[in-house]
C-alpha cells in the first residue's frame, strides 16, 4: 500500500484505475430484466406516494 501511495507513475495509476473500474461493474447490468421491471415499479410506486413508511412496518414489530 505504501508504494501505491507514492508512486507517481501514470502509466501504473491508469492500470490500477482500470482494474477498480472493471471491478465495480454497473450491477442493473448483472440482474435480470424481471428484477430491473420490479425496481423500476417500486420506484414509480414510491414517486406515486404508493407506498408505507418505515414507521409504520416497525410498528408492527412492537
Amino acid at each position: 500500500m505504501h508504494l501505491l501511495l507514492q508512486t507517481q507513475k501514470e502509466s501504473l495509476l491508469k492500470k490500477l484505475q482500470v482494474v477498480f473500474e472493471e471491478e465495480a461493474g454497473d450491477w442493473w447490468n448483472e440482474i435480470s430484466e424481471s428484477e430491473q421491471k420490479e425496481i423500476i415499479k417500486g420506484l414509480n410506486d414510491a414517486d406515486n406516494g404508493d407506498y408505507i413508511d418505515n414507521n409504520s412496518v416497525m410498528k408492527r414489530f412492537d
